[in-house]
C-alpha cells in the first residue's frame, strides 16, 4: 500500500480512485464514492486514513488505483492541494458530466 504523504490536521488528505465501470475519477465519501470531490471525507488521522485506504483497496470490484492525496479545507469541502489533483478533478475528459454528478458507485 503506497501513500503520498501522512495526513495530519495541518495537511489533511482525501482518498481518490477511478470508477472501474466508467473510468471517472471518484473520491471516497460517507457511504461510498462520489464524482464531487467537495463531498470527500477529509482525513486528518494517519490510522483512520490507512484503514479507509485498505477498505478502498478491498473494493476492487468498484474502483481501481485508490490512493491518499493531500487536500485542503475549502469553503464548500475539500479542495485539491496540487496541480495534478486539480487537473484530475476538472478535465480534460471524454464525457460530459456536471461537476456534482454522483458516481453511483
Amino acid at each position: 500500500m503506497s501513500k503520498a504523504f501522512t495526513p495530519s490536521i495541518a495537511r489533511p488528505g482525501v482518498i481518490t480512485a477511478n470508477d472501474l465501470r466508467k473510468g471517472h475519477n471518484v473520491w471516497m465519501c460517507e457511504g461510498g464514492w462520489t464524482a464531487d470531490p467537495a463531498q470527500a471525507i477529509l482525513f486528518e488521522d494517519e490510522a483512520i486514513a490507512d484503514l479507509a485506504l485498505l477498505k478502498a483497496i478491498g473494493q476492487a470490484d468498484l474502483v481501481v488505483g485508490p490512493y491518499l492525496v493531500e487536500a485542503r479545507r475549502g469553503p464548500n469541502g475539500p479542495e485539491p492541494a496540487h496541480f495534478r489533483e486539480t487537473f484530475r478533478q476538472n478535465g480534460p475528459t471524454n464525457h460530459n458530466r456536471p461537476q456534482a454528478e454522483a458516481a453511483n458507485v
